[in-house]
C-alpha cells in the first residue's frame, strides 16, 4: 500500500503515519525528518533547504523530489510506504505522479487529517516548547498555516477528484484517529484488491 498524509502543520501527520505504518507493515517516510537530517549533516540538500525551513516556506520541488527518490523506491520494494509532508502543492503532486507512475510507486490513497486552526496553533507552540524546534515559534507557525491554506489545501480536491481521498477528524485522541484511519484504509485496501 502506498499512502500520503495531508494535514496542516500540527495536525498529527507524523504521529499517525507512524501508527499506520506499524499497523500495515509499511515504511514511514517523513520529508520533514529527512530535511532536518540533511540540514544537520550539512549535505547539499540540507544547505539549500535550511533557509526555506527556517522561514516556514516550501522547499523547491526539485530538491524535495531528489531527496525522496531513493527512500520511496526502496520502501516500494517492501510492503509500501506512508509519505508524510510531500507533496504540498498540486504542482508537486502532478510532477510526483508522472515520475512515480512510470516507476510503479504512485500514491494509492491520501489521508487528510482535519483539525481546527486554534488546536493546530496550541499543538505547535507546545511542541516547540517541548522539543526546541526552531520552526515552531508563533510567527513561523502563523506563516506556515497561511502557506498551508494557500498552497496545500487545493491538494484535497486533486485527490478527491481521483477518488483517493480519505478524510478523518484529527482533533480527537491519537488512538481514535488511528483507528478511524485504519478502518477506512482497510475498506480501500479491499477495493484496490478487487
Amino acid at each position: 500500500m502506498r499512502l500520503l498524509m495531508i494535514g496542516a502543520p500540527g495536525a498529527g501527520k507524523g504521529t499517525q503515519a507512524e501508527q499506520i505504518a506499524t499497523h500495515f507493515g509499511l515504511t514511514h517516510i517523513s520529508s520533514g525528518d529527512l530535511f532536518r537530517q540533511h540540514v544537520a549533516r550539512k549535505t547539499a540538500i540540507g544547505r539549500v533547504a535550511k533557509a526555506y525551513l527556517q522561514r516556514g516556506d516550501l522547499v523547491p520541488d526539485a530538491v524535495v523530489m531528489d531527496m525522496l527518490y531513493k527512500p520511496v523506491t526502496k520502501a516500494n520494494q517492501g510492503a509500501g510506504y506512508v509519505l508524510d509532508g510531500f507533496p504540498r502543492t498540486v504542482e508537486q503532486a502532478e510532477a510526483a505522479y508522472s515520475v512515480a507512475k512510470d516507476l510503479g510507486v504512485a500514491v494509492q490513497a491520501a489521508v487528510h487529517l482535519e483539525v481546527p486552526t486554534d488546536d493546530l496553533v496550541e499543538r505547535l507552540v507546545a511542541r516547540g516548547q517541548a522539543t526546541g524546534r526552531t520552526d515552531d515559534t508563533e510567527e513561523v507557525i502563523t506563516h506556515r498555516l497561511e502557506v498551508y491554506a494557500e498552497k496545500t489545501t487545493p491538494l484535497l480536491n486533486y485527490y478527491r477528484e481521483r477518488e483517493q481521498l480519505v478524510t478523518v477528524n484529527g482533533a480527537r485522541a491519537i488512538d481514535e484517529v488511528t483507528w478511524s484511519v485504519i478502518v477506512q484504509l482497510q475498506r480501500l485496501q479491499r477495493q484496490l484488491s478487487r
